[in-house]
């Protein structure tokens, strides 16, 4: 597992992501990445109830990309934090052709909650992105 960190407060103007998380592609480390998410929206001031919303939005993207994981590959996770805002891109290395399943459980619960989310594969990676607004007007690092 690997965390790095920028000092880059204006969000995802660049493709560097403010904090990126590895992790084994294996669903025994689903907790570390929500509770991840849990602590950056905290950092951005989001409320207890924007904070269990992400928890399982998260959970719900991570049980997207998981199947479509090559095997013994990584799941990489890029957070870009911004005012009140959180975005997450959360991703595998998948050779197969993954195409997400909007008609999923999961698709649904994660679209309910998101703010917005695509889900898309890219040069041998299935990624699910989402992003979520505090419900907190002015709220910011």
């Amino acid at each position: 597992m690997s965390v790095t960190g920028t000092a880059h407060p204006g969000g995802h103007q660049s493709d560097r992501a403010d904090v990126e998380l590895r992790l084994p592609a294996d669903s025994a480390y689903a907790s570390v990445l929500r509770t991840t998410a849990a602590g950056l929206a905290a950092r951005l001031d989001f409320t207890i109830d924007d904070i269990e919303d992400l928890r399982i939005a998260v959970g719900e993207a991570n049980a997207m990309v998981l199947p479509e994981a090559d095997p013994g590959s990584d799941l990489n996770c890029r957070f870009y934090l911004a005012p009140g805002t959180l975005t997450i891109a959360v991703s595998v290395s998948s050779l197969g052709a993954a195409a997400p399943d909007r008609d999923s459980f999961a698709w649904q619960v994660l679209t309910t909650l998101a703010t917005s989310a695509t889900a898309e594969s890219v040069d041998d990676q299935f990624v699910v992105t989402m992003t979520m607004h505090s419900s907190i007007a002015g709220v910011g690092l």
